[in-house]
């Protein structure tokens, strides 16, 4: 049995616990998480014995190199998915039928609810990515090699770096080192943030030239294919002022235990409060103001949170950022960043770029 065939089977338990039909699948993520359709524009339903996933013909040679023994059902010119879809439950007798509330539009769900008069929709929230937060075997070399990738990537533009170059053509050449190494590209849109501008969390890229400060921030990450990584870093091109020190040492503080609080067993808001925690007793509470971090995969952002509130109990197979930063308007800020990997009896930090401050220094 195919990896992606246990994936449905436990999506399976899930629809019948509920006493459901089938569930109806409109994230394409979710749809290559349980097939390995690596498209878009496609639907799959998972009933209780029997699947169906619904595309068009610009994929159908892809579809059956991609998921070999899947029923499909290809539409043509001129048809509508929605019409296909109808068929399709009637062909399954799936009539009490889950949806993903948290892809479906108020739009499509009308649409569909109107196509599929007999239907009984039911909102479900977060089946599938509920079974992507804990990651096989293969999900974890995948990552490991987005972390590979992305580190080449960094070293590359670190060994390249000039006073000259600005934050732009330096998220430009990030992407171009990331390709030339194997990635299909960057994890996100990199974020590069020269000095005060370090103070925004999401800094979008601009014409400031690094030599404008004595640090950088960068954010960014790989895309192997499927699966992808995160990291931060900052970059040290000029002096390291006294305030600098204070701030990055208790970043890397507050990072360090909350990565060796990581293990089976500990909520994620338990690890987040470590971080918090260390932060909050030098005085910078207020200026930590996002979560400690989040889990990768197919998406940049999924789950599970690691944040206040956030009850999720950590398992072995997880793989989460762990990112404190404390951000200073006027000055600049301070964020760092890496994957780490649940294990069964703790954890395994995948990202290796040195973070020891006098390791920042670009000479």
């Amino acid at each position: 049995m195919c990896r992606f065939e246990q994936r449905r089977n436990k999506l399976r338990r899930m629809i019948r616990k509920n006493h459901l039909d089938g569930l109806l699948v409109t994230s394409f993520t979710n749809v290559t998480y349980l097939t390995g359709f690596t498209g878009d524009d496609s639907y799959l339903v998972v009933g209780h014995r029997e699947d169906l996933l619904f595309s068009d013909q610009r994929y159908h040679t892809q579809l059956e190199q991609e998921c070999p023994g899947l029923p499909l059902e290809i539409r043509g010119p001129g048809k509508k998915m929605l019409s296909s879809v109808a068929g399709g439950l009637k062909q399954m007798n799936a009539w009490k039928l889950a949806i993903e509330s948290n892809s479906i539009s108020v739009g499509l769900r009308d649409a569909l609810a109107e196509a599929v008069p007999k239907a009984d929709l039911v909102a479900t929230d977060g089946w599938v990515e509920q079974l992507r937060m804990v990651k096989d075997r293969e999900e974890i070399a995948r990552t490991r090699k987005a972390c590979e990738l992305a580190e080449r990537a960094f070293g590359a533009v670190r060994a390249l770096l000039t006073e000259e170059m600005t934050e732009l053509q330096t998220a430009a050449e990030l992407e171009y080192q990331a390709r030339r190494f194997g990635a299909c590209g960057l994890s996100f849109p990199p974020i590069v943030a020269v000095g005060p501008r370090a103070a925004l969390p999401h800094a979008s890229p601009t014409s400031r030239r690094i030599g404008e400060s004595d640090f950088t921030l960068i954010d960014w990450g790989a895309q192997e294919g499927l699966y992808v990584s995160d990291l931060t870093r900052i970059l040290v091109t000029g002096k390291i002022s006294p305030k600098l020190r204070k701030i990055y040492e208790l970043v890397l503080k507050a990072q360090l235990a909350a990565i060796q609080a990581i293990s089976p067993g500990v909520t994620c808001e338990q690890v987040d409060a470590v971080a918090r925690e260390i932060i909050a007793k030098a005085g910078y509470g207020k200026q930590f103001g996002h979560g400690l971090g989040h889990g990768t995969g197919l998406d940049i952002h999924e789950a599970p949170r690691l944040s206040q509130g956030q009850s999720t109990v950590l398992k072995a197979g997880m793989i989460v950022t762990v990112e404190p930063g404390i951000y200073l308007p006027g000055w600049g800020g301070v964020r760092i960043e890496d994957d780490i990997l649940v294990t069964r009896n703790g954890h395994e930090v995948l990202t290796s770029v040195p973070k020891q401050l006098e390791d920042c220094l670009v000479r």
